[in-house]
């Protein structure tokens, strides 16, 4: 199925010109629709706190959402302008929870695009609303590092592969940015239990889509496989990895570590993933 209808949400940090820069690039590339997507999120104001609140002050809350909703819908318009997909674009502002309200909007949808989370911003969605749209939406998501993404990327790609359930759906995901590819390296880290050729059944399997791939391993590392990922990053020169998100439960990550959450926290080109 071709790339061509993407969501991208603005959340109002300042990473967001470089995720909506990647999202007209990525839109443009593949003649594919963007949707712009910011949520007003009310203020979650105690009941018995919100009768002291003069009116006021609330209609100057009010006055401020406006404002940054307005903000984001500018900064979309001028991207798609400049990208020349103003005629293949869309503006949407939802109301609610940013996680609610993006996971729903983005099964409308082929791609989601997000931005990585920055600690040290202070406008930005929080680190497990990433994680947890990976988990829940249904979509594959790309995230965008909070440093930018080149201005050209996904002409050489990564695959992470371990022949997982969340590997294959990955690939399958990416398929039109795999195909639209001058290269593509399936990667298999400590690949135990996947065959005497780990990864060239995949990569057989992507030939007869058309697609130039090649098939490699590494073995016998003392280092997290996370890192061993970054470091192919590195040493290839890819500009996008594809991943299976979460293979193992997000809990599980959380507190023995994990490949996703370490690329989430870590990475320096984009990724897409899939759950």
């Amino acid at each position: 199925m071709p790339l061509k209808d993407i969501l991208v949400y603005i959340d109002g940090s300042r990473e967001a010109p470089a995720t909506l820069a990647a999202a007209c690039a990525l839109a443009r590339d593949h003649d594919a629709h963007l949707t712009g997507l910011a949520v007003d999120r009310p203020p979650e104001i105690p009941g018995y706190a919100a009768i002291e609140i003069p009116a006021s002050a609330l209609e100057i809350i009010e006055t401020q959402r406006k404002e940054t909703a307005a903000t984001a819908r500018d900064m979309f318009e001028k991207a798609v302008a400049a990208a020349g997909i103003t005629d293949r674009s869309g503006w949407s502002l939802a109301r609610g929870m940013p996680l609610e309200s993006l996971s729903l909007r983005s099964r409308y949808a082929d791609l989601v695009i997000v931005s990585q989370h920055n600690a040290e911003s202070q406008h930005g969605g929080s680190e497990d609303m990433v994680d947890d749209l990976i988990l829940v939406s249904g979509r594959p998501v790309l995230v965008i590092p909070y440093i930018g993404a080149p201005a050209k990327f996904g002409k050489k790609v990564m695959v992470a592969w371990n022949a997982s359930r969340e590997a294959a759906r990955a690939v399958a995901d990416a398929m039109p940015i795999l195909e639209a590819a001058d290269s593509v390296e399936v990667f298999a880290v400590e690949p135990n239990g996947i065959g005497d050729a780990p990864g060239a059944d995949i990569a057989e399997h992507l030939a007869r889509h058309g697609i130039n791939a090649t098939a490699s391993k590494t073995t016998g590392l003392d280092i997290d496989v996370g890192d061993v990922l970054l470091n192919q990053i590195a040493d290839s020169g890819a500009d996008l990895i594809v991943m299976g998100g979460y293979g193992h439960s997000r809990m599980r990550e959380l507190v023995l570590g994990g490949a996703t959450r370490h690329i989430l926290e870590h990475m320096t080109v984009p990724v897409l993933l899939s759950h």
